[in-house]
């Protein structure tokens, strides 16, 4: 049920990737007859070292990266293809040719998508959603809301719940720590010209966010353990 749950809202998504190339994704290597990915672990200092003081925390950056690598091309895409989706809409007369252009992309993206997108973890679900309110400024479950239907995205949002993935999830770089370490994560790809940059939909200067967290933590660290 959940491989079903999750292809179908991120289905949704990739609509707006229809006929798009995918150019904004990690290298891949084939190893025992399996697709891996490599990442380059040369880093950019780009948060405070205090953020990651174990080797676990160091381990757990490692995998949300990958993760990141993995479903940042999806949000892009998104965000890329919005105004485009919105355009042609635009110039369909009727609500009719509007609902027989939708259902179209969809056949196609469900042939195209489906056993890719299948093979997202929940984990990856959970980040893919945050990201696409990064780039889009609207959660995943208001955009299913404008572009399919209210009925669609509230059964969508009450299962997805079941399976820890809310569609109604934003992406809170101030206030959550894992949204910190992403934009961190996002930044220093950039830099490295490993991911294609595309701004936040909500500016976000990474040098007042980074003060904020060192600030943040020093708090922190200042206050006697219970």
């Amino acid at each position: 049920m959940y491989k079903s749950l999750l292809s179908s809202f991120l289905l949704f998504i990739a609509t707006f990737s229809f006929a798009q190339t995918e150019t904004d994704t990690l290298r891949m290597t084939a190893q025992d007859s399996s697709i891996i990915y490599s990442i380059e672990l040369r880093e950019i200092i780009f948060t405070p070292d205090n953020v990651y003081t174990t080797d676990e925390d160091k381990k757990a950056k490692l995998i949300l990266k990958r993760r990141i690598f993995k479903v940042y091309p999806y949000a892009k895409i998104t965000a890329d293809k919005l105004t485009q989706l919105n355009a042609t809409m635009a110039k369909l007369k009727t609500n009719r040719e509007k609902k027989k252009y939708f259902k179209i992309v969809e056949k196609y993206l469900e042939e195209e998508f489906e056993p890719r997108l299948k093979k997202l973890s929940r984990k990856d679900g959970q980040i893919l959603v945050k990201l696409i309110y990064r780039q889009t400024g609207s959660t995943t479950f208001d955009l299913i809301k404008e572009y399919k239907s209210s009925w669609k995205a509230f059964w969508a949002n009450s299962t997805a719940y079941l399976f820890d993935i809310n569609l109604k999830t934003q992406y809170k770089p101030y206030d959550v720590k894992e949204d910190y370490q992403i934009e961190g994560i996002l930044n220093a790809a950039f830099n490295q010209g490993q991911l294609s940059r595309q701004e936040a939909k909500k500016a976000i200067d990474f040098d007042k966010l980074n003060e904020h967290w060192i600030n943040k933590i020093k708090i922190q660290k200042s206050q006697p353990k219970e």
